[in-house]
């Protein structure tokens, strides 16, 4: 199965060890941002419920960006024109840094450390180089009136103050948290320096900690967006990976099930096909001589086959479903064939109508009421008696022994040798089967010649639990 996009995403680990998605487009030194939670998943988790345009946000940043870069040269372009319009003259190069401004503003995802610095930097320059008044006289031209700037009566204009504060936000969300801490402190610091030089002298204390009271509010509001996001990315992850996780445990356990269902086909079939080969050719040798027994093989070759059909068509039945439910499921008695321990005797009994001479001998307590436990135990004495009947069906002595003891029990099929006339050598198929039904229980089977013939021996263990 191919994992799912988002978990094949990696998530930039800054200093402190904290992952935080980083804006789409970033390369090496941060990754891609969480990709907006769909609808679905807001649904089906409270933590990841967003409103419309909240959605609309996420899912279309650029169209943000560019809202928020649009409002802001509007608004400082108009403030230009209606002081012109007032007679209240700023130079034209104040236009060039509010395009530059604008246009890092589109960019702030990405150019979000370039563009505060820029605005820290950019503005006092232009107000030294470009208006050529020297820092000692600006606070007296301005308090006389002689000069006008775009920043009133204070060092950093409320434009100026709230672009950077947006630059500061766009850094704390999108870079890490060394970067954010040292981007604000640098900004601080040109900040600073600038209301110093240029601000009132009777206000440039409350100017120093206003300004500074504004961009850390900015900073921290990005901090808990950053955080909250991260949360959401992680939710985001865990859910993807609790969906993988599920679709690969019902994958399995399909799997599982169908394995079971092959070896329960295997076992079906195998045994059913070798008991009516034998009671069909036991029939045809007694038409003539002994008809009434010739009559009663018949019968009994023909409530195999209707067992073995009843038996194949609940197993395809199964095979069928869309999601065939484990043998241990409500229901699942009504479609795959349980048959148990107890049941034993009556398949010995049928092997016996075949003709074999086949000898039962059990002992110790009764076994747990487990159902595969007791499907185990019947399967593997079902292989083991087909495999006699299959390739020594002249076989003068057939034993089975169940030994059955509190944590534990052995099985055995001992046959002396014989043969059937018509040889076929086994695919081991079935010993595999058996050896899969064993292992499930902590059991080992194993099987080969002895001096007199051939041998199986099987033993399963269980727990207290299980009883």
């Amino acid at each position: 199965m191919a994992l799912p996009t988002r978990l094949r995403r990696r998530v930039q680990l800054d200093d402190d060890g904290g992952g935080v998605p980083a804006p789409p487009g970033t390369r090496a030194a941060t990754a891609p941002l969480p990709p907006p939670v769909a609808e679905e998943d807001a649904d089906a988790d409270p933590a990841l419920r967003a409103g419309p345009v909240t959605r609309f946000m996420r899912r279309h940043p650029w169209w943000v960006d560019g809202t928020l870069a649009a409002l802001y040269a509007a608004f400082t372009v108009t403030d230009f024109l209606v002081e012109r319009h007032l007679g209240i003259t700023r130079p034209l190069s104040t236009l060039v840094l509010v395009a530059v401004f604008t246009v890092l503003l589109v960019l702030r995802r990405r150019a979000g450390v370039l563009g505060a610095l820029a605005v820290a930097v950019a503005v006092p320059l232009h107000r030294l180089v470009v208006l050529g008044t020297a820092p000692d006289r600006l606070s007296d031209d301005l308090l006389a009136g002689t000069i006008t700037v775009d920043v009133g009566t204070t060092a950093v204009s409320s434009y100026d103050l709230t672009t950077l504060a947006l630059f500061l936000y766009a850094v704390a969300v999108y870079r890490t948290r060394r970067t954010t801490w040292l981007t604000l402190a640098a900004t601080g610091a040109a900040v600073t320096a600038s209301i110093l030089a240029f601000g009132d002298p009777r206000i440039v204390t409350a100017e120093i900690f206003g300004s500074a009271a504004v961009l850390l509010v900015a900073v921290l509001i990005g901090l808990q967006i950053r955080a909250r996001r991260q949360r959401l990315f992680q939710l985001e992850e865990r859910a993807s990976q609790l969906a993988l996780e599920r679709d690969q445990r019902e994958q399995i356990a399909v799997s599982a099930e169908r394995a079971r269902i092959a070896r329960e086909m295997h076992d079906v079939v195998a045994h059913s096909l070798a008991v009516m080969i034998t009671l069909a050719e036991g029939a045809s040798a007694s038409l003539t001589r002994r008809p009434e027994q010739a009559k009663l093989a018949l019968d009994e070759l023909a409530e195999t086959g209707r067992r073995a059909l009843g038996d194949t068509r609940r197993l395809v039945g199964v095979l069928r479903e869309d999601a065939p439910a484990p043998a241990t499921a409500p229901g699942a008695e009504a479609l795959a064939p349980q048959p148990g321990a107890h049941d034993v005797a009556d398949l010995v009994e049928r092997f016996r109508v075949t003709g074999l001479p086949v000898r039962l001998m059990e002992s110790g307590p009764p076994l747990p009421p487990d159902a595969g436990l007791q499907l185990a135990v019947y399967r593997i004495v079902q292989e083991g008696l087909t495999n006699v009947l299959r390739y020594a069906r002249l076989s003068p002595r057939i034993d089975v022994t169940i030994v059955r003891t509190p944590r534990a029990v052995g099985i055995v099929v001992d046959n002396d040798a014989g043969s059937t006339g018509h040889a076929v050598v086994g695919g081991r198929k079935g010993l595999i089967g058996m050896r899969e039904r064993a292992a499930v229980y902590g059991g080992t089977v194993e099987a080969g010649p002895t001096a007199t013939g051939w041998c199986m021996r099987a033993q399963l263990r269980f727990d207290e639990e299980t009883r």
